[in-house]
């Protein structure tokens, strides 16, 4: 017999409810957990749409995202493969120019995100809505908060079987107040963190947040973190260095704290060019995995990968370490060497030379990578390289990658500064100090 449009449309609403997972926030003697379809779950997550295979690979069971933009695909192939998606809504930002003063906005984008919820609420890959991220990143108008509460609000109205975050840019004690006071329909309080993910576990209970929280961006520190040279730019950590910090971050800060924390989404799963291409990806522009994945699955799964990535110390010019801040002179020859452990293959390494970045954005707002320079690497062999400084004066660094018979990669860089000659030895143009904390879509 054939069906109707109306009793087929009847039939896959009623299908597409029978999908749904639901997801609670409870709370037992051992303190508060995630309940997802019945059963206990903590989450494990990726932030990024990227190497799905490999979040499983690694032992993770969620992604994050950061808008609506291609949600149907995206929660279409998590849910094939068995991971869940903390679907985000992009909620305005005052540093992009969203006035929340202006009420016919406010209420296009409550509308806005009502269709959106009432479209994939059902979806079974949603795992929880992340309202906002990083709303308060240079902002002035805590009016957000109101519209972070009528979203919360709405979603509870419309979707009861998935709970609700927000996502603040580090932790405040001023941003968890307000959250309490003038969004009480959100159900986890959430953390981007880098290099102070050590504050939060203490900080959310004394600022007065009773309730269970998350992690929601953690990896290495942050450019705006670290020290820097005299010219001004920040020093990143060695692939090695990024591992270790993953390492103690996760077991110190958020698996420690099971009970209040309900899972954590590990940043970057991808890569992206953000002060440098290698700051915050776990993978390299080629798709490769690095070091910082090994110490995820370690600390994901508890046991270390049978083929591990190489294990890079450091990395010299001239004799001389990062921390040293490097001065060469303009058209000079100088010599690389990269301090390196690998127990099982044979490496190869590759070097090059760009310039320091200029197109330093506020917030994880999209970057252009510098060109590289040719024809700066002279006789590169295994670990150690002449290096051909740039004619022009200013700031560059040198870049070290290292890939075993496995193609995993350490990497680290190296900042120097160009002078024209030993005479100007002091002359440089100081840059401008990179103190933006990073926010992410």
């Amino acid at each position: 017999m054939k069906l109707t449009c109306l009793s087929a449309l009847l039939l896959f609403s009623l299908n597409s409810l029978a999908q749904v997972i639901p997801v609670k926030v409870e709370q037992n003697a051992y303190g508060y957990y995630l309940s997802r379809g019945g059963k206990p779950y903590y989450i494990n997550g990726a932030g990024g749409s990227e190497y799905l295979d490999e979040v499983l690979e690694a032992g993770g069971n969620s992604i994050r995202t950061w808008s609506a933009s291609e949600a149907s695909q995206m929660l279409d192939k998590a849910h094939a493969k068995g991971l869940s998606v903390m679907f985000g809504l992009w909620v305005g930002h005052e540093r992009h120019g969203f006035n929340y003063d202006d009420e016919k906005a406010v209420a296009a984008q409550l509308e806005r995100f009502t269709e959106i919820v009432k479209k994939y609420k059902d979806h079974p890959a949603i795992v929880l809505w992340g309202i906002g991220n990083e709303v308060d990143l240079f902002y002035s108008n805590t009016k957000v908060w109101y519209a972070i509460q009528d979203i919360a609000k709405m979603v509870h109205e419309i979707d009861p079987n998935h709970p609700t975050t927000t996502v603040t840019a580090g932790l405040d004690s001023m941003e968890v107040q307000l959250i309490m006071e003038r969004a009480p329909d959100i159900d986890i309080l959430s953390a981007n963190t880098y290099g102070e993910i050590h504050k939060v576990p203490d900080n959310i209970p004394k600022w007065g947040w009773k309730g269970p929280w998350m992690i929601t961006e953690w990896g290495p520190t942050g450019h705006w973190e670290v020290n820097k040279t005299k010219w001004g730019v920040p020093l990143e950590q060695t692939s090695k260095e990024k591992a270790e910090v993953y390492t103690k971050r996760y077991t110190d800060y958020i698996a420690k704290y099971k009970g209040s924390c309900v899972g954590s989404y590990v940043f970057l799963w991808g890569q992206k060019q953000e002060t440098t291409s290698t700051w915050y990806g776990v993978f390299t522009k080629d798709g490769k995995r690095t070091e910082t994945f090994d110490a995820i699955q370690t600390v994901w799964k508890g046991s270390s990968p049978k083929n591990p990535a190489p294990s890079l110390d450091s990395v010299k010019l001239n004799g001389m370490t990062p921390d040293e801040s490097i001065y060469l002179e303009s058209n000079g020859l100088y010599s690389a060497q990269a301090f390196i452990s690998d127990t099982s293959d044979k490496l190869r390494f590759e070097w090059e030379v760009l310039p320091e970045s200029d197109d330093i954005k506020a917030g994880g707002d999209a970057e252009s990578e510098p060109e590289a320079l040719r024809s700066l690497v002279k006789g590169a062999k295994g670990g150690s390289a002449k290096i051909k400084a740039p004619r022009k004066e200013g700031a560059y660094r040198l870049f070290l990658y290292a890939r075993n018979a496995n193609d995993k990669v350490a990497y680290a860089n190296v900042p120097f500064y160009v002078k024209p000659s030993a005479e100007g030895s002091e002359k440089f143009v100081k840059l401008k100090p990179r103190t933006l904390e990073p926010s992410y879509k």
